[in-house]
């Protein structure tokens, strides 16, 4: 035990010795959870919209009132033909064109129909998918609102409009603030990256320098070296987290409903598995820059098929299987149940111990994959 402190102490002097190491452990995690959280969105806001109105009715006029009023749309431009503002759309000047084709209004009057035409530019899809959501609902809106106006009477007799009024309930995020989805989601993912990256790159620093042959040669045990050369990096990972959870409770205003003792427990087995994932690399490479192109490679796949970004619900059902065996998949999930929810031990008991096997598996194979000669 008190070789394994030397080493430790030891490697918390090499890493604060290391200048140029410091600002990327204590400063730039948390200036990338400001800007993430900010910039990770898939609100779609500011759409530029535009539209050929050829019937210039009362009708026409209230659904496009109904857009300028929107804050999700910016009205660029009213054109006198869809041929022009098709060229717009191509120059990328416009998102949205909605053309009210002739006799708009009367149509609504007489046959109680009418259309409507709307090009979306769904380069990005996603986008134009939420784009049309939105484009329907004020449509819609306006529908309702024009049809109780037209058809208020009917041969003389006055029919009452009949309103279905809809009360919907927001549960665990009742602001819909898309921050509330995304802040505990990317301090995941800083806590991952730079506990990943650093112990990729511990052992084979060492390496790259000439001291792990004088290391290997003392008659400090396997266990002893690699618990103190991670040991450090594993405290690193919950103080980041400390910080990150603080900047989210302060700053973004996300509530922490369950248990934080939870979200500790929970890092501190998965930090595990992290490190161990970092030695299994630094035991295969020979410079930090290898370690490091392993180390990114490994984490876009992990991060992409987390479920951070995108449902894993969405994803194919050959792919849902591959995201089984992606621990920062189970640490997403968890964050965001206790933080959000309030889930206790019991609901988060399967990823953890999940997680928990995973652990002792890959540090199983990293701890054996490591060669110690004397």
């Amino acid at each position: 035990m008190r070789t394994i402190l030397f080493i430790i102490q030891k490697e918390f002097r090499q890493i604060f010795r290391n200048k140029a190491m410091l600002p990327i452990i204590f400063i730039l995690p948390f200036i990338q959870l400001l800007i993430l959280s900010n910039a990770a969105s898939f609100e779609v806001k500011n759409i530029k919209f535009s539209y050929v109105d050829s019937d210039h009715s009362r009708a026409s006029r209230e659904l496009i009132s109904k857009f300028q009023s929107s804050n999700y749309f910016i009205v660029v431009a009213d054109y006198p033909s869809k041929k022009e503002a098709n060229l717009q759309m191509q120059k990328g000047k416009v998102d949205v064109i909605l053309e009210i084709p002739n006799h708009f209004e009367h149509n609504l009057i007489t046959d109680k129909i009418s259309t409507l035409s709307v090009s979306i530019n769904a380069i990005d899809g996603a986008a134009a998918g939420v784009e049309n959501v939105y484009i329907s609902q004020i449509i819609a809106s306006c529908n309702q609102k024009i049809q109780s106006q037209l058809y208020q009477y009917n041969e003389g007799s006055y029919i009452q409009p009949q309103n279905i009024i809809t009360i919907p309930s927001f549960w665990f995020n009742n602001t819909l603030n898309y921050k509330t989805l995304m802040v505990p989601g990317i301090l995941v993912l800083l806590v991952t990256m730079l506990t990943l990256f650093l112990s990729a790159m511990n052992i084979v620093r060492e390496k790259e320098i000439g001291t792990l042959e004088q290391i290997n040669v003392t008659p400090i045990k396997k266990h002893q070296f690699i618990i103190g050369k991670l040991f450090p990096f594993w405290v690193l990972g919950l103080l980041i987290l400390t910080v990150g959870l603080t900047i989210a409770r302060l700053v973004f205003h996300i509530p922490i409903i369950g248990n934080i003792g939870l979200i500790y427990l929970f890092t501190s087995v998965y930090l595990l598995v992290i490190l161990g994932i970092g030695l299994f690399i630094s035991n295969y490479t020979e410079t930090q820059q290898q370690a490091m192109f392993i180390a990114w490679f490994f984490t876009v796949i992990f991060i992409l098929m987390s479920g951070l970004f995108t449902p894993i619900e969405s994803m194919p059902n050959w792919a849902q299987q591959i995201t089984l065996f992606n621990p920062i998949r189970y640490f997403v999930e968890i964050i965001r149940m206790v933080m959000l929810k309030g889930a206790t031990f019991s609901e988060i008991s399967t990823p953890f111990f999940i997680i928990a096997f995973y652990a002792f598996v890959i540090n199983g194979f990293a701890v054996w994959s490591y060669k110690k000669t004397n």
